[in-house]
């Protein structure tokens, strides 16, 4: 399996990009704000990958950041959810802020992204909240689920560092590396995206 492929920008199209890797073009599935932003044709990058093998079809899609890459992995997990959909779930929605909508029950904020009505928000939110509950610890995430006032919680630092820490083990972080990065945080009376973000600029370091 692929976890990565170093390499040029040979050309960036719709859908995908080619890069070329010692004279081997490699086609890479990637969402149009990630084909935007990998970097400029001809210059030397590192894309984060995933190897999908089928019976009548081989791809590979890439993705700028490992967030990125993991918020598709959960996605593909959902029924009725397709890798395509997927990435373009990934133009629409960062990875900190899908996160948070699923550790937060926000169905609102899915039912924004393109082709995800009412009862596909659910079944994300319901499948993917028992997916990680087998990952991560039960205890942590059924506070944050039965937690009814987002907007409540977030005007507590406490809360706002527990979520985080939760919303990025959701998206595959170690509890450790977490733990450590939270140290490093100067100001923890930021919001709680702010948290993530800045705990992601970390964490990319």
């Amino acid at each position: 399996m692929l976890a990565y492929i170093k390499g040029e920008i040979a050309s960036k199209n719709l859908g995908y990009i080619v890069m070329d890797v010692g004279g081997l073009g490699y086609k890479i599935f990637m969402s149009d704000k990630s084909i935007e932003n990998v970097g400029k044709i001809g210059e030397k990058v590192t894309v984060h990958t995933y190897y999908r093998v089928m019976e009548d079809d081989i791809s590979i899609f890439g993705f700028k950041t490992k967030e990125e890459l993991r918020m598709f992995e959960l996605l593909i997990s959902v029924s009725g959810v397709g890798a395509k959909s997927a990435i373009t779930m990934l133009s629409s929605i960062e990875p900190s802020d899908f996160a948070i909508a699923i550790v937060s029950d926000d169905v609102n904020t899915l039912k924004k992204i393109p082709g995800v009505g009412l009862k596909t928000a659910q079944r994300i939110i319901l499948e993917l909240k028992d997916k990680i509950k087998k990952e991560q610890t039960i205890s942590e995430l059924t506070d944050i689920a039965n937690t009814k006032d987002i907007e409540r919680n977030i005007k507590n630092k406490n809360a706002n560092l527990e979520e985080m820490k939760t919303a990025l083990q959701v998206l595959g972080y170690s509890r450790k590396d977490i733990d450590v990065v939270s140290s490093k945080i100067k100001n923890e009376d930021l919001g709680l995206e702010e948290l993530i973000k800045e705990a992601l600029k970390l964490l990319a370091n």
